[in-house]
């Protein structure tokens, strides 16, 4: 099964994923997406939250050195294992350096220490996500101004589907890191690969409630332009008025 945050990820767990990609072959998408963000509004796909992997139960017990003190948040054992020599940058089976799997804890303590220690901020793992979108994701706004203070990338194209952190957040309606993004200058507009911006997943994969309302106002507020359409030609203030999520509606101008 696919865990990725967006479409892709609700169509693999549905075991929709062939009829998808022979969509994407046909020219069907505009279709196939309306009927994929039925499915996930009506709650018929499972797993929602889920989004990058995080380390699981085996492979932290399999972590050594820099890796087991970022999983534990042994602060400790990381300053040894730095004074030891330990390879700042090395990755897990997963592609994780020791600093993304911290920001997956999460443990900012241990993020503060291996940035002051010269960890590259900017590192992805092999499915692309930096510790950025990783903190959007777990909707943790401390983590990502942390990770900008230290020089992390808030307009960095992340993810197999070319999306961002504020694109992540979107869809989640976590607001305060979308706000904290916002600030950060993050790109207000950019179209992922799905063809959605953030102010776009605010609406189609949000539920309307007040998560996603305040989500959408920071980003309406911040200037987004909210006329870009999806692929089907269809713009959030119709997809909104569709759903019927009235909040939305007005906050769209309709």
């Amino acid at each position: 099964m696919m865990r990725e945050f967006g479409s892709f990820r609700h169509v693999a767990s549905a075991g929709l994923l062939p009829a998808f990609e022979i969509a994407m072959r046909h020219r069907f998408l505009p279709c196939l997406m309306l009927t994929v963000s039925w499915l996930i509004q009506a709650g018929s796909v499972a797993d929602r939250a889920a989004a990058q992997v995080p380390p699981n139960a085996g492979e932290i017990a399999a972590y050594r050195g820099l890796h087991a003190a970022a999983a534990s948040g042994d602060l400790p054992a990381l300053k040894k294992a730095l004074q030891d020599g330990a390879d700042i940058e090395a990755r897990d089976g997963h592609g994780r350096t020791a600093l993304l799997v911290a920001a997956h804890g999460p443990h900012l303590d241990i993020v503060r220490a291996l940035a002051r220690a010269g960890a590259d901020m900017k590192a992805r793992d092999f499915q692309r996500y930096d510790i950025i979108t990783i903190a959007a994701v777990r909707d943790d706004a401390a983590m990502v101004r942390l990770a900008i203070v230290f020089g992390a990338d808030p307009t960095a194209i992340t993810s197999p589907y070319d999306g961002t952190a504020l694109i992540a957040a979107a869809h989640l309606g976590h607001a305060e890191v979308v706000r904290a993004l916002i600030a950060a200058k993050a790109p207000l507009d950019h179209v992922n690969n799905l063809g959605w911006t953030a102010a776009m997943e605010a609406v189609v994969l949000g539920n309307g409630g007040k998560r996603h309302q305040d989500t959408l106002r920071a980003l309406v507020e911040a200037g987004a332009d909210v006329a870009i359409p999806d692929r089907a030609g269809v713009t959030a203030l119709e997809h909104a008025r569709r759903r019927g999520y009235g909040a939305m509606v007005t906050l769209l101008g309709g």
